[in-house]
């Protein structure tokens, strides 16, 4: 059974993703805190998949394929989510666009190199910045309910989702450094 754990935890983020829809449709405290939890339990989630899957030395396809997938789904939905129901407005927003952009192109950066057999490895800086993205993202999801925990909550989710973009346009070039490499030799 422990070999299956990173599978569990990778599918277990996929499917919070429709869960905090819900929530967020549904609104009041109850709701987004629950959405709260959740998002923070996928987070929890993502930090022991990688864990369990180095230490059981249970890395597979399956994982390899579906984590970044999960990553990816359940920040840009989160971050469309708090944007469309006004948790992130006007300027602060450029942040989550910057995000999502970014997420976009790396996953067409990846799957264009996947045919090369060229692998860009995940860096050090880029699993933080999505432990980053993650905790500032958080904040955001508890929007107008944050505050009643953390004073300042809706400051530190709009200061921090920009310091998460800024990590993530840093994060953005280094793979595309890579690819514009690989494109290079092809051009040649």
């Amino acid at each position: 059974m422990l070999t299956k754990i990173p599978n569990l935890l990778t599918i277990f983020r996929i499917i919070v993703v429709p869960v905090l829809v819900v929530l967020f449709y549904i609104g009041g405290a109850a709701a987004i805190w629950t959405a709260v939890v959740l998002f923070a339990l996928a987070g929890i989630s993502d930090y022991f998949d990688g864990y369990f899957a180095r230490s059981l030395q249970q890395t597979s396809a399956f994982g390899r394929f579906l984590d970044p997938i999960a990553d990816k789904l359940i920040v840009i939905v989160s971050l469309f989510l708090v944007v469309g129901f006004g948790h992130l407005q006007g300027f602060w927003m450029l942040a989550a666009i910057v995000i999502i952009a970014r997420e976009i192109m790396v996953s067409g950066l990846r799957e264009f190199l996947g045919p090369y057999n060229v692998v860009v490895d995940v860096t050090l800086l880029a699993k933080w910045k999505t432990t980053i993205q993650m905790v500032f993202t958080g904040f955001l999801i508890a929007g107008e309910y944050g505050p009643a925990l953390v004073p300042y909550a809706i400051e530190i989710g709009h200061y921090g989702i920009v310091f998460a973009a800024v990590i993530t346009v840093i994060t953005g070039w280094d793979y595309f450094k890579t690819g514009y490499k690989t494109v290079q030799k092809l051009d040649t």
